[in-house]
């Protein structure tokens, strides 16, 4: 089997942590993109190394700017030839709870950029290569029911730019099904904390009654599906928006704890 690399985006902590240990767990080289966690990444790249025999690299970058994702990408291909994976994990986010009107341009247009324009550049950058390889494995984070374009209150920017991610990523699995490129969504639930980096078997003694499955989701839970969606075995999953909630209805949720 041919050695293939992952570009992960935001992939120092988090989500994007736990997804770089599993994909390299299998043998995949890791390109860990980080904006600002450089001492973490380059702790995780060292552990993947050490750990897993694979080879990874640390490339600082805001995904939020083209300048920033052709570097990215640049110095990508030039350290392995190529970029099979890309796992758009990083996803801006304001915790503040603002209506739309409050936001400000600046706030607006980072989150929108961050979510939504930032596949846009690195895919505009990175799927001619795939293209010419005929292969590649596109995989976008959402949030759960991102598929209906739900309205989202005081997140208005985040999800919008997530429905039309949802769209984009539905689109590019059509545009290039032909070329052996699939696009999938893997939208989590309510992974919050710790539990971002935590594997499943941690979560199996706790609980927790707000998901109908009992437990705390963890990044292990996500990973697990990025990894399955990464797969040479995976080619006829393409354009799909896949929940990983355990159950909960997260916006219904949202909506009656105004």
């Amino acid at each position: 089997m041919e050695i293939r690399t992952a570009l992960i985006t935001g992939g120092a902590t988090g989500i994007g942590r736990r997804t770089a240990l599993q994909l390299a767990a299998e043998g995949i080289n890791i390109i860990i993109n980080y904006r600002n966690s450089r001492t973490e990444a380059e702790e995780l790249a060292e552990y993947l190394t050490n750990h897993y025999k694979t080879k990874n690299i640390c490339v600082q970058g805001d995904i939020t700017k083209y300048e920033d994702c052709e570097r990215i990408v640049s110095e990508g291909i030039r350290e392995f030839s190529a970029i099979d994976i890309v796992v758009h994990n990083a996803g801006p986010y304001i915790s503040e709870r603002k209506k739309m009107a409050d936001y400000s341009v600046d706030e607006w247009d980072y989150l929108v950029n961050g979510n939504l324009n930032a596949v846009f550049y690195l895919s505009n950058l990175i799927i001619p290569s795939m293209r010419e390889r005929e292969w590649g494995r596109i995989i976008t984070i959402g949030f759960d029911r991102v598929e209906s374009a739900p309205g989202w209150i005081y997140r208005s920017a985040f999800a919008a730019a997530k429905s039309g991610l949802a769209s984009l990523t539905k689109t590019l699995a059509l545009e290039e099904a032909e070329n052996g490129i699939t696009a999938n969504m893997v939208c989590p639930g309510d992974i919050i904390g710790e539990w971002k980096e935590k594997a499943i078997i941690e979560s199996l003694n706790a609980e927790d009654p707000s998901v109908p499955v009992g437990r705390p989701g963890t990044g292990e839970d996500i990973s697990r599906v990025v990894s399955f969606l990464a797969k040479e075995e995976s080619s006829f999953i393409t354009g799909s928006i896949i929940p990983v909630t355990g159950g909960k209805d997260v916006l219904g949720k949202i909506f009656r704890d105004q």
